[in-house]
């Protein structure tokens, strides 16, 4: 290698130099090369595009491969020592040929997010750069996982990327995602915001804009590792195999209030990965394993408005169901609900449209679907959680489900109504009505599969998802359906 090249190469290795890399870690924050390292295998990192830059400087983002627990993964590192990584022509031609050489291969993209936001020096050009890799993260949606880490400012167009993708990961120390910076925003609203107080990874994860919010950059890499071990390479291919506890295991449970508890016992080994954790929190979503093999749970939960179905929590949900169904994942439903929110003028609309992404949401997957009745699945709630009717393979029932039109005590008001004149006692015709709409009624009219102990749920699902491993459908031509957004 001559001179001349090596000394070029260094020079792109110190990225804005050591004064800007000194000040990004004074901020707090690694380097993108840092980034890197620390995310993939030890070592396994061949950078791509290297020289790919304007001659006098190096580029603002770095892209290339490795591997994570020996699986070929692409990555792309925003770095904001150079021009605060602002995004240009150069740069998204960088990321737009690593998205296509990720579609070739099959396998992931990893993208880490740390940018101030478009090279205004470049005009149009920065604004076409942007959308050339919204574009081609939209293309590549659905064929490979993509996963977002933000690990600094994402600002304007740099905020829309991440939100394209499968799973947007956001370090609260370090990282935010707005479309208007603070000092706008503050100057409309006449409040002093901070960018945190406006995007940072609370406020975002809160609002639904990223998926998983941890404190530090260390454990937004190994959550990214964790989350992409659920996931297959591409869409052509199962999630990895891992070793399986017991699959005899009883739970040691009978009914819940929060359906963590009864997540955490199905799941292999206790261990499961929350998406939007913090986003309508009535709705849990959550990727695991059972028997050894990759799942995603969805399940009301009552310990939070009793598990109702609010607008976000459908979309939350609806969004879920489509990733396992992209990446081969089957979607176990667990179904706890006192039904839909109260609607209100202002919230029907939305209330409507929400239910109906998740109803399409459930009748469009092909993937393996088998849903727990757990308890009360009540009104439309029933319809849009699973149901046989709409898509699921297999429905067990636990000796708690109650399914209904509307709860108990208001069916008896209406349909007993004299006998409540005449003195009958209102306790025992709920419960009366509560054994007609039962487990075992579910079952008599088709609705469920079977009444199972809760104790042997691990078990059933378990058996059922292998029962299903030849699961096919045929589905009609079209391009595709037209989700009720």
């Amino acid at each position: 290698m001559s001179v001349e090249l090596n000394e070029r190469r260094q020079k792109l290795l110190a990225g804005g130099g050591k004064d800007r890399v000194a000040r990004q870690h004074e901020a707090g924050k690694m380097t993108a090369r840092e980034r890197v390292a620390k995310l993939l295998d030890e070592g396994s990192f061949v950078e791509v595009g290297a020289f790919t830059a304007a001659k006098e400087s190096a580029s603002s983002v770095i892209t290339g491969y490795g591997v994570i627990d020996e699986r070929p993964v692409y990555v792309y590192a925003q770095d904001f020592t150079v021009k605060g990584g602002a995004m240009g022509a150069a740069a998204a031609a960088k990321i737009v040929r690593l998205m296509e050489l990720a579609q070739k291969t099959g396998a992931p993209v990893i993208a880490m997010c740390d940018s101030a936001g478009a090279d205004l020096a470049q005009g149009v050009e920065a604004l076409n750069a942007y959308a050339s890799i919204m574009k081609e993260t939209a293309s590549i949606s659905g064929v490979v996982p993509q996963i977002s880490l933000i690990l600094g400012p994402c600002a304007g167009g740099a905020a829309f990327v991440p939100a394209l993708t499968d799973v947007t990961i956001v370090a609260d120390k370090v990282g935010q995602m707005f479309v208007t910076g603070p000092q706008v925003v503050s100057a409309r609203t006449g409040k002093n915001l901070t960018a945190k107080d406006l995007g940072g990874g609370k406020k975002l994860s809160e609002s639904g804009a990223a998926s998983i919010c941890v404190d530090t950059e260390e454990e937004a890499f190994a959550m990214a590792r964790k989350v992409l071990s659920f996931l297959p390479s591409n869409n052509q291919e199962d999630a990895p195999l891992a070793m399986s506890d017991d699959l005899n295991r009883m739970l040691d449970i009978d009914t819940y209030h929060d359906a963590h508890d009864a997540i955490v016992r199905i799941a292999d080994f206790n261990d499961y990965v929350e998406l939007s954790k913090d986003f309508a929190p009535n709705m849990i979503t959550a990727l695991a394993r059972v028997g050894g093999r990759c799942v995603g749970i969805v399940a009301n939960n009552p310990a939070s408005y009793d598990g109702v179905l609010c607008a976000s929590a459908c979309k939350k949900a609806a969004r879920f169901i489509r990733l396992c169904d992209c990446f081969n994942l089957p979607v176990i439903t667990l179904v706890n609900t006192a039904g839909q929110n109260t609607v209100t003028p202002e919230n029907n609309a939305a209330a409507i449209s929400s239910a109906a992404q998740l109803i399409f949401a459930y009748a469009e997957a092909v993937v393996p679907k088998v849903s727990i009745l757990c308890g009360d699945a009540i009104g439309a709630a029933y319809s849009a959680m699973g149901s046989k009717a709409n898509g699921a393979d297999i429905v067990f029932a636990w000796p708690t489900a109650f399914v209904a039109p509307i709860n108990a005590e208001a069916a008896v008001r209406i349909l007993n109504k004299q006998e409540i004149k005449d003195g009958a006692d209102i306790s025992e015709l709920v419960e009366a009505y509560k054994e007609a709409n039962g487990a075992v009624a579910t079952c008599e009219a088709g609705v469920a599969d079977d009444v199972i102990e809760p104790a042997a749920t691990r078990q059933m699902i378990a058996a059922a998802l292998e029962m299903l491993l030849g699961k096919r459908e045929v589905l009609l031509p079209r391009k595709h359906g037209n989700l009720p957004l």
